[in-house]
């Protein structure tokens, strides 16, 4: 009997162009739909190095959908309805700390939620379920990420606090003076729930974090110019792609679970009785659940 979740098939979540790597052979768009509804575009499918990927842009291509109406649901349920078992998910955010300068890399390992206005569970009334995010993100992702940046030379940090806000507009100076206090590293709009939703899915994931700036708490913040956001933002997209494809060939080689407990989150998290279960919801959860559910 295999392993769950062998071979692995790679996930990134990322900017529009994030697909645009040089290599990838045997590209397709393709149309997945979703019982949770519709996910931000068609999956971008591809080899690399005959490595199987798989590409969404997150906020769909040419960003048309902002961070508090994306469908996360959707899109991690079609991810998993398309193969995937590992996601790397790469995102634009603000430094809260001096020492993280833009054209940082932040492999996150924690988070602070602070965003109300997004379904955070595939789980409700009729299957119940509670995952554990003590440790919400892969470690083995992080660390083939890890020495992925190192050997490209991008200035990073392993480890670090992502607080994830509601959006679309960025903080005001006491928020991100409130996130100072709490040691968070940086700030983004995206990573929550889409972390929360991976393991619910029993997927691997893990985070980048790329600077463009420094959040309004930075005294020189109102100095910083658009044209140096963007110059940092082409610059970080350009390393993020490279990250990828380094990062690919790391992963090819996992013939067994992952040994984080990623893809058997849901062993002992599935709440409600076999006999009280709705048949509707355990139709709903047949990608995401249904090698527990049977």
């Amino acid at each position: 009997m295999s392993e769950v979740g062998t071979p692995p098939v790679i996930g990134v979540i990322g900017g529009s162009g994030v697909y645009e790597i040089d290599g990838l052979e045997n590209t397709r768009w393709e149309k997945v739909t979703s019982p949770f509804g519709e996910p931000s575009d068609e999956l971008f499918f591809g080899e690399l190095n005959g490595q199987q990927m798989v590409f969404l842009p997150r906020h769909g291509r040419g960003h048309r959908i902002p961070p508090s109406e994306l469908n996360y649901r959707a899109n991690i349920d079609c991810l998993k309805r398309a193969g995937v078992t590992e996601i790397i998910s790469i995102s634009a955010c603000g430094s809260l700390k001096e020492g993280l300068p833009p054209g940082t890399f932040v492999i996150c390992d924690q988070f602070i939620d602070r965003t109300f206005a997004r379904e955070k569970s595939f789980f409700g009334t009729g299957l119940v379920a509670h995952v554990a995010l003590g440790e919400p993100v892969c470690s083995r992702l992080g660390d083939a990420i890890e020495d992925a940046v190192k050997e490209l030379d991008i200035p990073y940090q392993r480890g670090g606090t992502y607080l994830a806000m509601e959006g679309p507009q960025f903080s005001t100076k006491a928020e991100s003076n409130l996130y100072r206090s709490w040691d968070c590293d940086v700030i983004g709009m995206t990573n929550m729930p889409e972390a929360k939703l991976a393991r619910e899915a029993e997927m691997c994931y893990a985070t980048v974090a790329m600077v463009t700036d420094f959040d309004c708490w930075h005294p020189d913040h109102d100095d910083v110019t658009v044209e140096a956001i963007i110059a940092v933002l082409m610059g970080n997209a350009d390393k993020g792609r490279a990250l990828v494809k380094t990062t690919a060939p790391n992963l090819s080689d996992r013939v067994e679970t992952c040994h984080a407990g990623c893809q058997t989150a849901l062993e002992m998290s599935l709440i409600t009785s076999p006999d009280a279960r709705d048949p509707e919801m355990k139709k709903k959860l047949d990608a995401v659940a249904g090698r527990v559910l049977g």
